[in-house]
């Protein structure tokens, strides 16, 4: 991949994750299925699994909503039609109207799929020390 190509995918990605960021703080459940692959795989911060359908479905029923949800110091690394992005994300959520602040390592994995970039995965494990969102 040239330096151009990498250039473009690795700003196209740091697109799809502020729109992911966005869908996750507004519950934009249809936003979430067009971003995340079919065949999506979440790792949660205390290691259970979600699929695609549990991941929206955390938005759908309710249960989850976020007030704040930040993506920062993201690095990014291109391997042809897979990147990984590790970032930093902060929120500050409730699920089923219990607070749940934290921040978190974030492994995100993107992979082309009809030529456009979609989320294939992610996992996440929590910080010791929480941050501030940061849009």
């Amino acid at each position: 991949m040239t330096t151009e190509n990498t250039s473009t995918a690795v700003a196209e990605i740091e697109q799809l994750s502020k729109v992911w960021c966005q869908a996750e703080l507004t519950g934009d459940t249809g936003t979430l299925a067009e971003l995340l692959h079919p065949d999506f795989l979440a790792v949660g911060p205390r290691g259970f699994l979600l699929t695609k359908e549990q991941w929206i479905g955390r938005h759908s029923s309710g249960d989850l909503r976020y007030t704040e949800v930040g993506w920062d110091e993201a690095v990014v690394r291109v391997f042809g039609d897979t990147v990984i992005s590790v970032a930093v994300q902060a929120q500050q959520a409730t699920f089923q109207g219990r607070p749940i602040p934290g921040s978190f390592r974030v492994t995100q994995t993107a992979v082309r799929l009809d030529g456009r970039w979609v989320i294939a995965g992610v996992h996440l494990s929590a910080l010791d020390a929480p941050r501030t969102p940061a849009a």
